[in-house]
């Protein structure tokens, strides 16, 4: 994700030209336990994330599934006596109302599943998690402190 201000979204953070670290915090809907990973941007649309609930780790690839911001050429014209014809156009950027989306479909050396839904809101995001089990979890993502 490109960094684009004020609103760095979930495709921001993705998509980033330089790799970013963002922490991610998960706390299950069944009690207030907080667990904690990362998310690590690698390319266009994609990162990776990795997770550790009681002792296990689950890791995989993060992949947009819809942007936070859009642009497109806009044209129009006019027409004029004689066939004559002109015009101009635009490039126009829309920002996505509902924020960027992706997916994480992340697994454990054991082969136990977590898939997240996450979604952008400026310079942090959030969304939820899902084990095998059925058990929710909330997710929290910022930035990550710089050393």
């Amino acid at each position: 994700m490109r960094l684009a201000a004020p609103s760095l979204a979930l495709a921001a953070l993705l998509v980033a030209g330089c790799a970013t670290t963002y922490q991610v915090t998960l706390m299950p809907r069944t009690s207030g336990k907080v667990y904690t990973g990362t998310l690590q941007s690698t390319s266009d649309g994609e990162g990776i994330m990795a997770i550790t609930i009681d002792a296990t780790t689950y890791s995989g690839i993060v992949v947009e599934t819809s942007p936070s911001r859009t642009s497109g050429f806009v044209t129009g014209g006019m027409g004029a006596p004689r066939g004559r014809v002109w015009g101009s156009g635009a490039t126009v950027t829309m920002d996505n109302p509902k924020g960027g989306t992706a997916k994480a479909l992340l697994q454990s050396p054991d082969g136990k599943g977590l898939r997240c839904d996450l979604r952008d809101a400026g310079r942090t995001g959030g969304g939820s998690c899902r084990d095998d089990q059925g058990l929710e979890y909330d997710v929290q993502l910022r930035p990550a402190a710089r050393p």
